[in-house]
């Protein structure tokens, strides 16, 4: 199976918790199906990303990133790459890498959907497939050449500079709380 394959089922087997999140995933599906390359930046009008909301083993923390470019602080993840094969460990190995934490678990169907401009080539929309991550008891991040800086947040206790989207998804994170 190819990725772009493996996130159509991903995609076709999910549930949406509501409307507006069914929405976006029968739109993210309509673009797979037009474009044979929607799985890679080289997509212009836009293509799917993987991300990961980064949980503590108790649930209580997240780990986020500040991101150098946005200037922002956000979930871990990012591009899909030609050798992932899932997009769940597309998502895995993003959060890994800008982690630095081996040992992630992933749950293994997607949180939540979000589509937003960024300018890869110039304009594009990142179709992201946002996940959650649980870090194995005694994790110890490691900042990355992707990060400015990486810290962990109590969930009601998100930096200022965070947006309504990472907002949002650590609340539904929250309530989907992963058994230890």
């Amino acid at each position: 199976m190819t990725l772009h394959a493996d996130a159509v089922r991903a995609l076709s087997d999910w549930s949406a918790p509501d409307a507006a999140q069914d929405l976006l995933r029968r739109d993210f599906l309509a673009h797979l199906s037009a474009h044979e390359n929607a799985m890679f930046r080289e997509c212009v009008p836009g293509h799917l990303t993987a991300s990961a909301v980064v949980l503590d083993p108790p649930g209580e923390r997240v780990l986020l990133t500040l991101h150098p470019k946005a200037g922002m602080w956000l979930q871990l993840g990012g591009h899909c790459e030609p050798h992932d094969a899932t997009l769940a460990g597309a998502a895995l190995r993003e959060a890994t890498e800008e982690s630095g934490i081996d040992g992630l678990r992933l749950l293994s169907e997607p949180l939540h959907l979000d589509r937003h401009r960024v300018w890869c080539h110039g304009g594009s929309y990142h179709l992201d497939v946002q996940y959650v991550a649980v870090a194995p008891d005694g994790a110890r991040e490691r900042i990355s050449e992707e990060s400015a800086d990486l810290r962990w947040f109590p969930l009601d206790g998100l930096p200022e500079d965070t947006d309504e989207v990472v907002r949002r998804l650590v609340v539904h994170a929250r309530r989907r709380q992963p058994a230890p």
